[in-house]
């Protein structure tokens, strides 16, 4: 596994860079829409009824922190923004996060997420930086597996996965690590390999 970042990725419609603090508020601001903080946000639950909690001005330097470590060799974490012939407003935008988290074992991956501004989802933005996140960890960074996971009723994810030629594994009920929601989930375990993923004609070069 090469420790190299998390380095500029271009799609056809996307773009996708480290963290810089110019987006961070706009991030902030799409996480706290309640349709994507609901499957995404994992924090403490005690901060789940205090509002004051979640305002910019208590948040901020949380994201201050996220940036100062962004360029770090062992982070890989994307804001994604979608190009300006693709916005509502004409100019390059930022829309939602990628990310990936490295297990401790040298070639594996233990989980991957994202999250998309909702009045930009259904429209394959999701997948597409999902696949060119997935081709830069398996081509470049020389991953060798990813483990991940998906709540059973977060159907756009779970579709994500499989459509990219992750295996289901198995499903679990488990206590919810989100902070806006209590009680117990059944989640969809996920598995890819290298040798799997570019044996799907959808993923060849």
């Amino acid at each position: 596994m090469k420790f190299i970042g998390s380095k500029t990725i271009e799609t056809n419609r996307l773009i996708l860079r480290s963290s810089k603090m110019e987006e961070q508020k706009r991030l902030w601001e799409i996480l706290m829409i309640p349709e994507v903080n609901k499957w995404y946000l994992v924090g403490a639950k005690k901060h789940a009824n205090n509002p004051s909690h979640w305002i910019w001005e208590n948040q901020e330097k949380f994201y201050k922190s996220k940036v100062l470590k962004a360029e770090n060799d062992d982070v890989f974490v994307w804001s994604v923004f979608l190009k300006p012939i693709y916005t509502n407003s004409g100019s390059l935008e930022v829309i939602g996060q990628i990310s990936a988290q490295e297990s401790g074992i040298d070639i594996a991956i233990r989980d991957v997420g994202w999250y998309i501004d909702p009045i930009y989802q259904g429209k394959g933005y999701a997948t597409e930086a999902a696949k060119a996140m997935i081709d830069y960890m398996f081509k470049e960074v020389e991953i060798n597996s990813i483990s991940s996971s998906a709540v059973k009723d977060n159907i756009a994810s779970c579709k994500i996965f499989e459509r990219l030629g992750f295996n289901k594994t198995c499903e679990v009920v488990e206590v919810s690590p989100y902070t806006f929601y209590d009680g117990l989930l059944t989640f969809s375990k996920y598995e890819l390999t290298k040798e799997n993923y570019f044996n799907n004609a959808n993923n060849r070069i």
